[in-house]
């Protein structure tokens, strides 16, 4: 391995980077490239006088893009060997220093059921959790839609006597009965001695599994432990759920973003999403302890050590979007081992590693509490940090709203946001309408900081987009005589409105089905809501006749329309009947399509720990016609940044297709690169055969950008 002295790199900080690595500093083993969930690597060979040299070193196309597919993998590297997952979540091995292919494996090839099901039931995958037994043996595990592989590394094969022929179905041990609701897994499980540790995605409505956290045995699959993070009775956090039968009825609350480890402490840290249903907590009044929480636990028991809750009630759909990053920090002139978790609302937490105590005051602060929503009881205060400060705006004001669109256009966001209500961060869910800023994706999001071991900087990524969220009645109840039209429309309301807005048009990520009949024949439209896909859950408590209904809807079949909707009787769960629903996620923009706000629209940002300094901030992304303007907008952004030794911080993550390298010291643009297509993901850094390569997912896909199918991986060119 080389360090070159032109990068700066002392004694003192390699010696601290190394520490933190705690592995092979030539490899990328773990997602996040450490257990730690730094993004760092300490490789120093590419620096801030030689990046401008990078060049395409392999391009591996995976052959399975479709349209809306996506890659979100953050690939590891180990023994020279990169793991990484294509669009339809076949698992593949290559050479990391050609890009050649040793082996895939496909999910769809184990799943025997119903024609297209495997396909259907795959979600995103952000990453795999590589096991090795001293060399002994040596295994990936990751997740395709419910079920979790434990592959053989070597072969590509299944390991059969893990589990069921090398496979666990995650809708299994849970405490509850969850076979029928939309259990997932998207970010990787975690690895501690013998077991893996994973989280979740689960619902956001009101059928939702719950987000319980599971340890496995690495060789048979058993089941080790599980902390529930809806405390049953007996078990703390228990009393701040006002209902004391709502750990039966009530889902989410779940680790869908990954894991931090303290492997010598024997600590697992997990960040905790919201309660379900995400915008009205009518069903599930009290604090909601441990949704929205950083929780401490021991890594070997799944015993709680601590825990702290970031939003309390939750009704804004503020889940933790990444893993705490494992920090060492300067207070008073005394080291700090702490943990620093980011948020979607520009926040940093700062902890105490082992106590979960705050390094620095974190205030209750009062916060509006008036709703019209019948049963909300939004809780009346909320933590707010004191140091650092917000890493982004936090509210859509009438001063930045967006002055670079025309006259006649900034009338038009004026008038709508005069129409809804704005005045805080915490503003309660209306059917007037709410601001949700810096939105729904808004802050951090799942690809999650890096952080400098050396200096303290934390790096992080932001997006800053306005959505109004407009809750409505759910009025139209079931009639006692109804055509398949009627009880379609009422269906799509109660079951697909909130994603899909109320005429079918899309919102948010989710897209229009206007026109779907012309791809999905009816039997394949069913297929879909029995299975999911992506991003999509599975509506497998939907009996068939309440899927032929949907089906005639939203396809526009007149003759299935106009027949008498039957539907078999079946049990009612009271708490899955909320009065209200959504009208979907719904972006805030001008009649351009612009975000309503003014710019920077994406951010990078470079915050000191220590001195709670923002070091530097610069725009991240560009809309080319804006740039032809002289304006660095900055765009939304989906995947996190590496920070190395050699100076250098790597991200892409923009929609503008960019790859792009940063001096980590001042924020300068030091390079950057065309992608096939935008790589909405994180990359990795990584050596072999004495060069040092830097890796990065192109798969498109979100914000309507075309799909892609490559992994690309840059190193030095040899021309001179």
């Amino acid at each position: 391995m080389k360090y070159n002295r032109r990068s700066g790199l002392s004694v003192t900080i390699l010696l601290m980077a190394l520490v933190s690595c705690k592995h092979d500093p030539s490899e990328w083993p773990v997602y996040g490239g450490s257990k730690t969930g730094i993004h760092y690597s300490p490789l120093a060979t590419v620096d801030t006088s030689n990046v401008n040299q990078l060049a395409v070193a392999w391009e591996y196309h995976t052959g399975d893009a479709e349209e809306r597919t996506q890659i979100q993998v953050n690939p590891i590297v180990v023994n020279g060997i990169l793991y990484g997952v294509s669009p339809k979540l076949k698992l593949f091995a290559l050479d990391a220093a050609t890009g050649k292919e040793n082996w895939v494996f496909d999910p769809v090839d184990t799943i025997t059921s119903v024609q297209g099901k495997g396909y259907f039931s795959m979600n995103v995958c952000r990453g795999v959790t590589y096991f090795s037994n001293q060399g002994k043996e040596a295994r990936i595990f990751y997740a395709a839609g419910a079920h979790l592989y434990c592959i053989d590394a070597v072969s590509g094969k299944p390991v059969n006597r893990f589990g069921t022929a090398g496979r666990l179905d995650l809708h299994n041990d849970l405490d509850r009965e969850a076979k029928d609701l939309y259990v997932a897994s998207t970010t990787p499980g975690i690895i501690y001695k013998d077991m893996i540790i994973i989280g979740t995605r689960v619902d956001e409505g009101a059928t939702a599994a719950p987000g319980h956290i599971r340890a496995y045995d690495v060789y048979s699959g058993k089941l080790r432990w599980i902390f529930h993070t809806i405390p049953h009775p007996g078990e703390e956090g228990y009393e701040t759920w006002d209902d004391k039968e709502a750990y039966k009825h009530i889902g989410g609350a779940n680790a869908w973003s990954g894991f931090s480890l303290d492997e010598e402490k024997g600590i697992v840290f997990a960040p905790i999403g919201s309660a379900s249903y995400d915008f009205y907590g009518g069903k599930r009044t009290g604090q909601n302890l441990f949704a929205n929480s950083v929780l401490a636990l021991d890594a070997a028991t799944g015993k709680r050590i601590w825990h702290y809750q970031t939003v309390h009630h939750d009704l804004w759909d503020r889940d933790l979007p990444t893993a705490p990053v494992l920090v060492n920090i300067t207070k008073d002139g005394q080291k700090r081992e702490a943990i620093a978790q980011v948020t979607k609302s520009g926040f940093v937490f700062l902890l105490d590693r082992t106590t979960g105590e705050p390094v620095y005051p974190i205030t209750e602060t009062p916060v509006p509490t008036e709703t019209e929503l019948a049963g909300e009881k939004p809780w009346a205060t909320q933590p707010i940090p004191s140091f650092p400060k917000p890493f982004v705006r936090q509210l859509l004001t009438e001063n930045n709203l967006n002055r670079i669109v025309p006259e006649s256009s900034y009338q038009d966001i004026r008038k709508r946001w005069l129409a809804t209500k704005h005045a805080h961060l915490f503003t309660p869910p209306s059917k007037q309408g709410t601001v949700i800023f810096p939105g729904f994706d808004g802050g951090a999001e799942w690809g999650g900081p890096s952080f400098d071991p050396g200096s303290g900087i934390l790096y992080v990524n932001a997006s800053e987009m306005p959505w109004i969220l407009t809750m409505v009645d759910i009025k139209d109840q079931k009639k006692k005589e109804e055509t398949n039209l009627e009880a379609g429309k009422r269906l799509y309301t109660t079951t697909c409105m909130s994603c899909h807005g109320a005429q079918r048009q899309g919102s948010g990520n989710n897209p229009s089905l206007l026109g779907i009949e012309k791809k999905y024949p009816i039997d394949s439209f069913k297929a879909l809501l029995g299975n999911g896909r992506r991003m999509m859950p599975a509506f497998k408590q939907l009996s068939s006749a309440e899927t032929e209904a949907i089906a005639s809807y939203v396809l526009s079949i007149r003759s299935s329309q106009e027949r008498s909707f039957v539907a078999p009787p079946k049990p009612t769960d009271p708490y899955a009947q909320v009065p209200y629903t959504s009208t979907g996620y719904n972006k805030f923009l001008t009649k351009e399509g612009y975000p309503a706000v003014d710019t920077p629209w994406g951010t990078l940002n470079a915050i000191n720990l220590n001195t709670g300094k923002l070091e530097w901030k610069t725009t991240l992304g560009d809309y080319p016609e804006l740039k032809a303007r002289g304006i660095h907008s900055g765009t939304e952004n989906y995947g996190g940044p590496v920070v190395t030794a050699g100076g250098l911080v790597f991200i892409a993550a923009t929609s503008d297709h960019t790859f792009r390298v940063f001096n980590k010291r001042t924020g300068q643009l030091l390079w950057e690169y065309n992608l096939p297509a935008s790589g909405f993901a994180t990359p990795s850094v990584y050596e072999k055969n004495g060069q040092q390569f830097i890796v990065i997912a192109c798969g498109g896909g979100k914000l309507g950008k075309n799909s892609g199918d490559s992994y690309v991986a840059f190193a030095l060119s040899s021309k001179k």
